[in-house]
């Protein structure tokens, strides 16, 4: 395996952790040692590690099989499920991956506007996908004055995904007006994430979705919502909270269960682009593992288990660990915020407001901080990703967070110690 593992976000020197085993908001590596997990696949393990219900369904279809190149009654249940909680949902169509899902909604886009061009936002991640990877990761020395400029992510990126390809600053309305505006009859559609990760977990603000939804609409565009990682803010997903409504949108994560999954889902008129009832659709998604049955039975179980009022329960545990990180800063001292919504939480190592990539982005001695702290955390039995971006599980409680926030607080009275 070239360095060793076949994944880039968790790889590390000398070596990834190992794990052996997971069970509620815990898990095990190879030697032994336990750690309380903050990580959870990558937000994607809302209820942790083990959680019976997914487990037990997971063994009884394994018995029965684990795919077929046909349909199954399960995915019809989770489709019902999903579209009977987000207003805006009439069709679904299940993929393998949040990558997949990003995938076929701009290719929806393109098919149902006849144009190829897409916005998105300068920082912002959607997946392993030429196009969307566009700026993903710029820097100073390469973003350009003012309006921001196309940066390739991958080496070999073709030079069309740059230029098919607009990128906007986030949370600003008349700079997205004035570039918008030079290419709007291009444009298939905007792709937003509510809540993007890598662009520092930032919330858009509702005005600003605002805004989106009517520019997207009066100039014959699409308004995609990127909720892989956010459909986890609440029962109703992200964009919903705002009051605004996505032309198509693309999730996954936490409707697996811990199984592989993506989705696209959006009122039947947008959807109508995958439809093959009346011969070869616009967009031809499959996917030989496509709402797979074992995908779909651990996400009905998860999906299920979370209620309203399991949505509300673990986003109070998560404004309760915002607010004691916040706390635990200014506590030692060390410049910072906590940021975030729901059951997310954000460590920033810079003061002052954080509106967009730019301003999240951060210097040298912010990047060692939050490396050196991401260690301590490990090497003390929490598992936290480099990004210092964290999740919650339904298993977890309040003392596992105070136990977490007590090693933060160690490690930063250690990291202002030596600084000082």
């Amino acid at each position: 395996m070239p360095g060793g593992n076949t994944r880039t976000t968790v790889y590390a020197k000398p070596h990834p952790i190992y794990v052996k085993s997971g069970i509620g908001a815990r898990v095990v590596d190879v030697d032994g040692l336990t750690y309380l997990d903050l990580d959870n696949n990558f937000t994607a393990l809302i209820h942790g590690h083990g959680f019976t219900p997914i487990a037990e369904a997971l063994r009884e279809q394994a018995v029965f099989g684990t795919s077929f190149g046909a349909a199954t009654e399960f995915e019809v249940e989770l489709a019902e499920l999903l579209c009977e909680r987000v207003p805006y949902f009439e069709h679904v169509r299940f993929m393998n991956t949040g990558t997949e899902a990003v995938m076929n909604a701009v290719k929806a886009a393109r098919a149902l506007t006849g144009r190829y061009r897409i916005a998105k936002f300068e920082g912002a991640y959607h997946g392993s996908y030429d196009h969307v990877q566009v700026s993903l990761d710029s820097s100073p020395s390469n973003w350009g004055e003012g309006k921001p400029r196309p940066v390739a992510y991958d080496v070999g990126t073709p030079p069309s995904a740059l230029s098919e390809t607009v990128v906007l600053p986030f949370n600003d309305e008349d700079g997205c007006r004035a570039i918008l505006d030079v290419d709007k009859t291009e444009l298939a559609a905007i792709l937003i994430d509510p809540l993007p990760s890598r662009l520092g977990l930032i919330p858009a603000d509702p005005g600003f979705l605002r805004f989106l939804r009517d520019y997207t609409s009066d100039n014959g565009m699409l308004l995609i919502s990127d909720e892989v990682l956010s459909f986890r803010l609440g029962a109703e997903g992200a964009i919903s909270q705002s009051d605004v409504e996505a032309d198509l949108c693309a999730f996954g994560k936490i409707i697996g269960g811990g199984m592989p999954i993506g989705a696209v889902a959006g009122p039947r008129e947008f959807m109508a682009a995958f439809d093959p009832s009346k011969g070869k659709p616009a967009v031809s998604q499959a996917g030989t593992f496509s709402a797979n049955p074992m995908s779909l039975r651990a996400g009905l179980e998860a999906m299920r288990a979370m209620t309203p009022q399991r949505f509300e329960e673990i986003n109070e545990l998560g404004a309760y660990s915002r607010a004691q990180l916040s706390a635990c800063l200014s506590d030692t001292g060390v410049e910072g915020q906590v940021v975030g919504a729901g059951s997310l939480f954000k460590l920033h190592f810079k003061c002052g407001s954080l509106r967009n990539y730019r301003d999240t982005y951060p210097a040298d001695r912010a990047r060692q901080r939050l490396t050196r702290l991401v260690a301590f955390a490990r090497d003390n039995g929490i598992l936290l990703p480099a990004s210092g971006l964290g999740c919650l599980s339904t298993v977890m409680t309040q003392s596992d967070i105070d136990e977490f926030v007590d090693v933060l607080r160690n490690g930063l009275r250690i990291i202002a110690k030596e600084e000082s």
